[in-house]
């Protein structure tokens, strides 16, 4: 599979004179040849199949994509390392009262769709944490997405094997700079939009939009499993580690 990209669609075509093609459904492997952005889609649109993805870079960003060749593809492909991730699950209500339900593997996000910062309370298991953040917005991104969004947000990068979710707050005004907080994995977040209409708030799971919110629950969705695979020594750990010290 491949993005529309010129890059990406010359590899397909060289990739299947080479070796062939199968249909998603009655394959035991799937190569996703694009970025970081065609491999969630792809993620995304092959979940129910229980098929892992080995990703190629022939785009821009490449963190959850291995390098791209056309040689020892099938021996790549029986090397490969298995990494495992659980996406969130975003319910999200509506200005309009409608109920939105999206899963996202990097982060759910919720941005200002105004002039002014957003409000946000935010409660954790049922309990309130925090009655007022000002901000631009906030994030809950998962270990596996830590690098992207979040990490541009001055967020934490989180190890995958961790555990926890990373909660990370965008352009804080009050409290007055706080970055967040380090959650468990299986902590449910609720996010209510405070003054509406005042300050409208967007919400997106990965970047895939339910529009305008007044509420936001964020829960790890443990019954889905995204299987990636990796070149040996390239895992998710690895890129994880190395990308902290550059």
């Amino acid at each position: 599979m491949a993005s529309e990209v010129a890059a990406a669609q010359e590899a397909l075509s060289r990739l299947i004179d080479r070796y062939g093609q199968s249909e998603p459904e009655s394959a035991d492997v799937i190569v996703a040849l694009g970025g970081d952005g065609f491999m969630l889609q792809t993620l995304h649109a092959t979940q129910a199949l229980d098929v892992p993805v080995y990703g190629m870079n022939r785009g821009t960003v490449g963190f959850l994509m291995n390098e791209f060749a056309v040689e020892r593809l099938e021996e790549r492909l029986s090397d490969a390392e298995l990494e495992v991730i659980n996406p969130l699950r975003m319910r999200a209500q509506t200005v309009t009262g409608d109920e939105v339900e999206k899963l996202a593997i990097n982060e759910v996000s919720l941005l200002r769709a105004g002039p002014q910062a957003a409000k946000l309370a935010i409660s954790v298991d049922g309990r309130r944490r925090m009655a007022e953040l000002v901000c631009d917005g906030a994030l809950i991104a998962t270990p596996a997405g830590s690098t992207a969004y979040n990490y541009s947000a001055h967020g934490p990068i989180l190890p995958i094997g961790a555990d926890v979710l990373t909660l990370t707050a965008i352009a804080a005004f009050r409290p007055r700079r706080w970055r967040g907080a380090l959650l468990p994995k299986q902590a449910s977040v609720r996010f209510d939009v405070l003054e509406p209409e005042k300050r409208p708030v967007m919400a997106d799971a990965d970047s895939r939009s339910a529009g305008q919110v007044t509420s936001v629950v964020v829960e790890s969705a443990a019954d889905i499993r995204h299987k990636v695979l990796f070149d040996p020594g390239h895992g998710l750990e690895e890129r994880l580690i190395r990308e902290q010290f550059v």
